[in-house]
């Protein structure tokens, strides 16, 4: 007699050898989380990200935490990577914001790059494949769902391609000059069904979207 345990995207059975077979059910999904600004920008000029300025343990701080709870998959481009990687594992950031430090450096991370080398932040796979391709594989192979922060080249280029299961954008009270749109020069355009809207005490509004089908 066969025993089945599932969980969100295996399905394990035990059959009456006592032999363990696993089946994936479904494919991983793919989810963005940025904050931007009032005019849709996600970083200003030399990657200036200052005006973000909600603290570790302002409400966004707290909620950031409890998003990192979920265990996902990190997802960046290099310049992203570059940026996050250069601050998270560090003791500044450790003691301005110790639970978020410690949940960004033990996740699992992915970095899409062909100039990048090698990617030594820790638990991080560094894939220098055409983005499309292997992201359609990562979402039929990979153990959880993946999150995509900070990047807008890749989000721009998932998106077009309707591999983007949901969006999260906090949109901070701030309008940003001669900064880059989270959309920046998309060439097919979306229709969002917005799904949640949650409110912050300092003005920030969180956004959670999911394409139409």
């Amino acid at each position: 007699m066969e025993q089945v345990f599932t969980c969100s995207i295996f399905v394990t059975i035990i059959d009456e050898n006592f032999k363990f077979i696993i089946i994936k059910t479904k494919m991983a999904k793919i989810s963005v989380f940025n904050f931007i600004s009032l005019n849709g920008c996600y970083k200003g000029p030399k990657e200036d990200i200052s005006w973000h300025k909600q603290g570790d343990k302002s409400e966004e701080g707290e909620y950031a935490k409890r998003s990192l709870k979920a265990d996902s998959i990190l997802l960046f481009g290099r310049t992203t990577y570059d940026m996050m990687s250069s601050f998270w594992p560090t003791p500044e950031a450790a003691k301005a914001f110790p639970e978020v430090a410690k949940g960004m450096n033990a996740a699992e991370k992915i970095v899409f790059s062909r100039k990048l080398k090698k990617a030594d932040w820790n638990n991080t796979t560094l894939i220098k494949g055409n983005l499309i391709d292997e992201v359609k594989k990562l979402k039929k192979s990979a153990k959880k769902d993946i999150t995509i922060l900070g990047s807008g080249t890749i989000i721009t280029q998932l998106s077009e391609n309707g591999l983007i299961d949901s969006y999260q954008f906090m949109i901070d009270p701030v309008v940003v000059s001669n900064g880059t749109s989270i959309f920046d020069k998309i060439k097919k355009g979306l229709d969002l069904k917005l799904i949640e809207t949650k409110v912050f005490k300092s003005g920030a509004v969180l956004h959670s979207y999911k394409p139409k089908k």
